[in-house]
């Protein structure tokens, strides 16, 4: 069965169907994410957190193992860990980077364990039972269709792409398809990593390089001040606005303050991880089927809207 943008509703009424049909024996469900290593990934480690903390009371017959990694090495062994000192019945993973997350996650599906990719999917398709995620075709496309009518008579514009990964070559190509025939002319685009430090130094190249920059797709909020930071210090008036993504509170902000050099954000929440771990729980305690796809839809952000987004409350 594959789900495609299912309704919260559905997921609460499969929930409540859980202690009926659920299992006796303890079962034991890893969660393997990268660390915090920016803003996106710190809220989705406190979604992780809450989550686990929540069902761990609601599914007594349950247990969770949750690691975090700070890099794709430190991963690999996490999960390597889980198969081997606590024969695990499900893996949900959010993997740090794709070809290398691959063979491990193989190998936890090749010893029946359910697995759950959250949002960077792997380099091999089809080893995962369910798939979680933003729309990263559409968060791309929402973006490049945003920068076709902010310059509706073209421009040059520079592009940082994040990590190198599936979900990145997803937004990168939406992008690019939205903008064709626009006029507008990428002048460069290198990985920021979805990294602010490396972001200001990738964005610090493209001035020295260019003189004369339109506008920036930042793709990430992370990125979006990495670059407006570089761009403050260079003293370069010529860049009109700068496009981030992922509704990080302070970047939400600036759009509904009407701030110029952020006139707009695309949705991309880190909330994901719950949901991911959430339906994981539901597959292994009831008869619900819950493989196939799960797909968040990426909206635009302007400061129309923009306090709809804006949760004071979020670590994002």
């Amino acid at each position: 069965m594959k789900i495609s943008k299912m309704t919260g509703a559905v997921i609460a009424v499969g929930a409540l169907a859980l202690p009926a049909a659920a299992q006796e024996d303890t079962k034991v469900i890893g969660v393997s994410i990268p660390a915090a290593t920016h803003g996106w990934a710190g809220g989705m480690n406190f979604h992780a957190q809450q989550a686990v903390e929540r069902l761990e009371e609601v599914y007594p017959q349950l247990d969770f193992v949750l690691a975090t990694a700070s890099d794709a090495g430190k991963q690999v062994n996490d999960i390597e860990d889980m198969i081997a000192t606590r024969n695990i019945d499900a893996l949900v993973v959010l993997p740090f980077e794709s070809e290398p997350l691959t063979a491990p996650v193989q190998a936890v599906a090749d010893s029946g364990a359910w697995v759950t990719v959250v949002d960077r999917g792997l380099s091999v398709e089809g080893i995962e039972d369910l798939y979680v995620a933003g729309d990263n075709a559409g968060f791309g496309r929402v973006s490049g269709e945003f920068m076709a009518d902010a310059l509706p008579d073209g421009g040059k514009i520079v592009a940082l792409r994040g990590i190198p990964t599936t979900i990145d070559n997803e937004r990168v190509e939406g992008f690019e398809a939205a903008i064709e025939g626009s006029g507008i002319e990428v002048l460069g685009m290198e990985h920021g990593n979805w990294n602010r430090d490396d972001s200001f130094t990738v964005m610090q190249d493209f001035l020295s390089k260019y003189d004369s920059i339109d506008a920036v797709w930042a793709s990430d909020d992370d990125m979006a001040i990495g670059v407006l930071a570089a761009i403050e210090a260079a003293g370069r008036e010529d860049i009109q606005f700068v496009l981030g993504g992922a509704g990080m509170k302070e970047m939400i902000a600036r759009t509904r303050d009407n701030d110029p050099m952020v006139p707009a954000n695309v949705t991309y929440p880190p909330a994901m991880i719950a949901t991911a771990i959430e339906l994981t729980a539901v597959g292994l305690t009831s008869t619900a089927p819950v493989s196939g796809e799960f797909t968040i839809g990426s909206v635009l952000v302007t400061p129309e809207n923009a306090a709809e987004y804006y949760y004071p409350d979020s670590p994002f």
